[in-house]
């Protein structure tokens, strides 16, 4: 399974909404112009999310859009699905070896698992924890 920009961007999306909940709507063009993405390309994305009532709008000269709960209540999974449609990397067949057809399921229900575990707060908030040493040049 390959997310597409639909997926990726929709979750750009989700996150700037995260940061400033509780601060008012936000707009889709600060948030184009903030990722440098497409303002037009995002109004496209946030009808499906809107639709699935994951975020809001709100009319009006300082109008724009909010999450419609929570950042803690929405998953990474719930908005791939919205955007992407169902999780599965390949399609199961019921006549395929049952060797390979429980590692695509095996396969399937570990991406399930991290998307429907991975809260939109736990994106917005992420702090990278990891060796900093990494990124360090040395002359």
């Amino acid at each position: 399974m390959k997310i597409s920009t639909k997926g990726r961007y929709g979750l750009t999306i989700m996150m700037a909404l995260a940061k400033k909940q509780g601060e008012g709507p936000v707009s889709l063009k600060s948030i184009a112009k903030d990722h440098d993405l497409s303002e037009h390309y995002l109004e496209q994305l946030i009808a499906p999310l809107r639709n699935a009532l994951l975020v809001k709008s709100v009319r009006g000269a300082y109008g724009g859009y909010m999450l419609a709960k929570e950042a803690e209540k929405i998953t990474a999974g719930d908005i791939i699905r919205v955007l992407e449609g169902p999780i599965s990397p390949v399609e199961v067949l019921e006549d395929e070896e049952p060797a390979k057809r429980d590692l695509w399921i095996k396969i399937r229900d570990a991406v399930k698992d991290v998307l429907d575990n991975t809260t939109l707060d736990q994106l917005a908030n992420y702090e990278d924890k990891g060796n900093q040493e990494y990124y360090m040049f040395y002359i």
